[in-house]
């Protein structure tokens, strides 16, 4: 049956069929006998007609209804949405209105997928128009939606906002997330705004595209809401996005053009917007928020601050998979040395920046986790703003214990205080001081070659980066086998035979150059260590059938604990009969993935190294008396990644009974040991050298250099692969393997080690 329209709403009851009985929204539940009922509501939200990949492309209409009976004004869910299939959808699109009264029979109850996100009814009703029953009465009140041929709008003041209303606002951001995987299939946006009522309200926006999300560059920009819904959140007013919704976006800056930036193809844009926005500027311009703007300089900043970067990039490079380097400048110098961040040639995308960073403009940014996705579609030359990126001092791979740390840029990843990054268009008003800028280094391009001072860089690079063949040494030297030289030192350092080092006392700084003669140990995987700073215990890394022992004794005796710190939820096993339960604190519900500390009960060695892969932060525990500890410290007490983290068994506390995780802004393995009490061991290289020249032999250790030596981190290849196989690589240069002739070893590490007379 199509929709029928009536003139007065008294009408509605008259078409009533006699068999149909009238039944209230609230009353409706999925056991509920739908034949032979019928209900009665305003027409709050009419969506458009789209084609439903479910049903084979089946048009499709959703609408929201609202009860007004004066006897359920105080009950619950008087709101529910209602499904409108095939022909029955775009005839209710053309003949209801927002506003207008409807009497739905016949209808069918089905569970409302978006209850949790819309708080609306649990239910549904669905309509196909086989034998189902619309009447719509217009209403006497003026639809807020389009009249004319030219659109108009009315627009709520913030402070006038109802709950569980759809309406048209006006604000000016004063916090805004760049838009984030949510726990669905969208992204979200979340902001707050505020207007001349000073009623800050706050904003949630889900869509599966990101081109569909409002484009927001700092504090103070204006936004245009369209059709959001109002409903209270924890004592406040928020609005949400619902079918038809839109945003337009404007610069806030005053006096710059009103132009307005939206995905939308049509929209309506006319004199009394302009209007708004320019008296929404003006407002803005005067309060004391807006003034704190966490856009710096680069000359400006200091170690260890939160602030929001406008630049330019230079060139990127793909660290790993959770990582990507970013090399950007805004035309000033830093106050500190910056970190150098090295990167193979043939890895980087984008111009040379040789020149801009002996001149110190170059900021190297490394972008982790969720944030990736934007790095990974940036282009040199592209201008865009980082927020709430974080400045550290840091050492780098090849720097002595006494030189000063260097300045390095992370984007952590998570969302919390705003943080991302976003591209900003070239056209941008907030560009032009950073064009002026950085229109005087044009000519710093004209320099971006090689020259001494690149050469000299490379002298200095370290080991595995330059190894050329020796050509100092002499005739009869020659034919005694490959000889190969790698220096690091200064070129006035003296050199020392073996003889005269063992002579000598120690500590001794110097330079030799002898063959290596062997090497332990010969199985190099061998040569990773665990070293406890406090206890000085040094100590061979478990293997993995002694490791997995600990976790199948755990997962067999393992009772299910009750933390009341904890949300609690459960997986099954391979093994039946036995459950994985995966803990997580209360605090952290909510935050990306790769932000929460996760602790797994009733896991074996493979299981947990299986769902590391997706988890940054998961503690293996068990249960003992129902309280939550953790497992013996022969295995890792932190899985990350590929990566696994021992603690000492001398030193650590365990102070796990009274866990604390409040105000950790992100969660590394030096922050999980110390909540967890457990004294971190750090992955360190050991190797003895048998070295051997004309006057004498002897045996040295290569530990506390071993690093810079390799450069290759101990903790990173621990869980790689491929970098062990770079240390043997490097090793087989030294002494090929099947061969009894040794290569020639040259180092100034010797101060160092630990020489075995």
């Amino acid at each position: 049956m199509p929709v029928q329209k009536v003139n007065d709403s008294s009408d509605l009851d008259a078409k009533v069929p006699s068999h149909l009985q009238r039944t209230s929204i609230t009353s409706l539940t999925m056991t509920s006998e739908p034949s032979h009922r019928c209900v009665k509501a305003r027409v709050v939200h009419i969506g458009p007609v789209i084609s439903c990949a479910q049903k084979d492309g089946i048009e499709m209409l959703r609408a929201e209804i609202k009860e007004e009976d004066p006897l359920q004004r105080t009950a619950e869910h008087t709101s529910i949405n209602v499904i409108f299939f095939g022909t029955l959808a775009k005839d209710f699109s053309q003949s209801a209105r927002q506003g207008d009264v409807v009497l739905l029979a016949d209808f069918t109850i089905k569970k409302s997928p978006s209850f949790l996100r819309d708080k609306l009814h649990p239910c549904q009703l669905e309509m196909d128009g086989k034998d189902d029953c619309v009447y719509v009465c217009p209403s006497a009140e003026p639809s807020h939606g389009p009249s004319s041929s030219e659109a108009k709008y009315t627009y709520v003041p913030l402070n006038n906002l109802k709950p569980k209303t759809v309406v048209n606002v006006y604000g000016v951001v004063t916090f805004f997330k760049q838009p984030f995987p949510s726990k669905g299939s969208d992204y979200c946006s979340t902001l707050k705004i505020t207007d001349q009522s000073d009623v800050k309200v706050g904003c949630n926006i889900f869509s599966k595209k990101l081109e569909d999300h409002p484009v927001i560059f700092r504090v103070g920009d204006i936004i245009r809401l369209h059709r959001f819904k109002t409903e209270m959140f924890r004592d406040s007013m928020s609005l949400l996005n619902t079918y038809g919704w839109s945003t337009v976006t404007f610069d806030g800056t005053i006096d710059s053009p009103v132009v307005p930036h939206t995905s939308s193809k049509s929209f309506h844009f006319g004199e009394s917007d302009i209007r708004t926005v320019q008296e929404l500027r003006q407002w803005a311009a005067n309060q004391s928020w807006i003034s704190n703007d966490l856009t710096v300089s680069l000359s400006s900043v200091k170690p260890g601050m939160y602030f929001d970067l406008t630049c330019q990039l230079l060139a990127k490079a793909v660290m790993d998979s959770r990582c990507i380097l970013l090399k950007v400048w805004d035309g000033t110098k830093c106050q500190h040395p910056l970190l150098n961040v090295a990167v193979a040639s043939d890895a980087l995308e984008g111009e040379s920046t040789v020149a801009k960073d002996r001149m110190n403009l170059t900021a190297n940014v490394l972008v982790y986790d969720n944030h990736l996705e934007v790095a990974r579609d940036l282009k040199p030359g592209t201008f865009l703003c980082f927020y709430n990126l974080h400045a550290l001092l840091q050492r780098a791979p090849d720097q002595l214990p006494d030189q000063l740390e260097h300045l390095s840029f992370h984007l952590h990843g998570g969302t919390s205080y705003g943080r991302g990054l976003r591209s900003l268009p070239a056209e941008s008003p907030a560009l032009q001081s950073l064009k002026s800028v950085l229109e005087k280094h044009v000519d710093l391009d004209e320099y971006d070659e090689v020259n001494d001072g690149t050469l000299l860089e490379i002298w200095y690079t370290p080991p595995e980066a330059v190894v050329l063949p020796n050509d100092d040494e002499t005739d009869a030297e020659a034919d005694t086998g490959p000889s190969y030289t790698v220096r690091t030192c200064e070129h006035n350092m003296r050199q020392l035979t073996l003889a005269r080092v063992k002579r000598s006392t120690s500590p001794l700084l110097c330079h030799v150059r002898a063959r290596v003669k062997k090497y332990n140990p010969q199985q190099l995987y061998q040569c990773l260590k665990l070293f406890c700073s406090n206890c000085k215990t040094m100590e061979d890394v478990p293997d993995d059938s002694a490791v997995a022992k600990v976790f199948r004794e755990s997962a067999k005796d393992s009772q299910p604990c009750d933390e009341q710190w904890a949300a609690t939820s459960s997986a099954s096993s391979r093994e039946p009969g036995r459950a994985i339960s995966m803990h997580i604190s209360r605090d952290m519900v909510g935050e990306s993935t790769h932000m929460q500390l996760i602790f797994v009960e009733g896991t074996t060695l493979d299981e947990i190294c299986v769902l590391s892969r997706d988890y940054k932060n998961l503690v293996p525990v068990r249960s003992v008396n129902g309280r939550m500890t953790l497992m013996d410290l022969t295995a890792p007490f932190l899985f990350s990644g590929d990566k696994r983290y021992y603690g000492c068994k001398q030193c650590s506390l365990n102070t796990f009974q009274n866990p604390v995780f409040a105000g950790v802004e992100t969660w590394d393995e030096q922050a999980v040991a110390e909540a967890l009490g457990v004294q971190l061991m750090q992955y360190r290289l050991l190797i003895q050298f048998e070295l051997e020249d004309q006057t004498d032999t002897l045996e040295a250790l290569l530990w506390e250099n071993a690093e810079r030596f390799f450069h290759v981190s101990a903790v990173d290849a621990s869980g790689s692969q491929d970098l062990q196989d770079k240390i043997q690589t490097i090793m087989d240069t030294i002494q090929p393997p099947d061969s009894s002739l040794g290569g020639v070893f040259r180092s100034n590490y010797l101060h160092s080690l630990c020489f075995v007379h």
